[in-house]
């Protein structure tokens, strides 16, 4: 039986208002003993039939409205990174929103990935009833150049969202193009020597790749 869970918006972020099953562990940040999810998991999850999303005035949300507004790329989230979003889950990754931080421990616990991250997050949790400044941290997130995305973690049935560890590695997404050596090296020293993986999406087919340095022999 399929367990339907109950949204508030405004987007980007939806507000859990009534819960099922064990998914949380693994989806949604938590402020102030709240959950709230981002708009491609809720998404995800309105695919698979485990939410039902309502807006304002409490009327149920169409599917279609919700792909209109993923793909749209408004709120940090477009929609190849939705598809890159889904795949992941699909395989039974555990993947967040970089440099948005699980919960209020994790971001003491935890040092800033790129400059400025670490105080946005602390102004978030002292007045996270204004949903307004979440908006837009998301909303400011740029979707057109090569950027780090998801932090993504292996499967884990323990898995802690106060205490989540470092990721197995931080997705960066491409705009159609391989990221020159210098963007490379810039996004290293942001992700803190987390390994980098690299995504394009074509027609609906998610590629990923990797870039290791390699020492040529000097030949005679």
């Amino acid at each position: 039986m399929v367990a339907m869970q109950i949204f508030q918006v405004p987007p980007p972020l939806a507000e859990v208002v009534g819960k099922k099953g064990s998914m949380w562990t693994t989806i949604g940040i938590v402020r102030n003993s709240k959950i709230y999810c981002s708009i491609e998991e809720t998404l995800f999850l309105a695919e698979r039939g485990e939410l039902s999303l309502l807006d304002a005035d409490d009327r149920s949300v169409p599917l279609k409205d919700i792909y209109k507004k993923v793909g749209e790329g408004k709120s940090g989230c477009c929609w190849e990174s939705f598809e890159v979003y889904r795949h992941l889950r699909s395989l039974g990754y555990i993947v967040g929103r970089h440099g948005i931080s699980w919960t209020v421990k994790s971001i003491k616990n935890k040092p800033p990935s790129v400059e400025g991250t670490l105080e946005i997050e602390v102004i978030i949790d002292q007045k996270f009833e204004d949903l307004n400044l979440v908006n837009e941290l998301f909303n400011n997130i740029r979707i057109d150049e090569v950027r780090p995305v998801f932090d993504v973690y292996p499967p884990n049935s323990k898995f802690r969202k106060s205490s989540p560890g470092n990721p197995s590695f931080v997705l960066c997404m491409t705009s159609g193009h391989p990221p020159s050596k210098p963007e490379i090296e810039d996004l290293e020293r942001q992700c803190n020597g987390i390994p980098l993986k690299f995504c394009h999406v074509e027609y609906g087919r998610v590629s990923f790749f990797s870039f290791n340095r390699v020492e040529l022999p000097v030949l005679p």
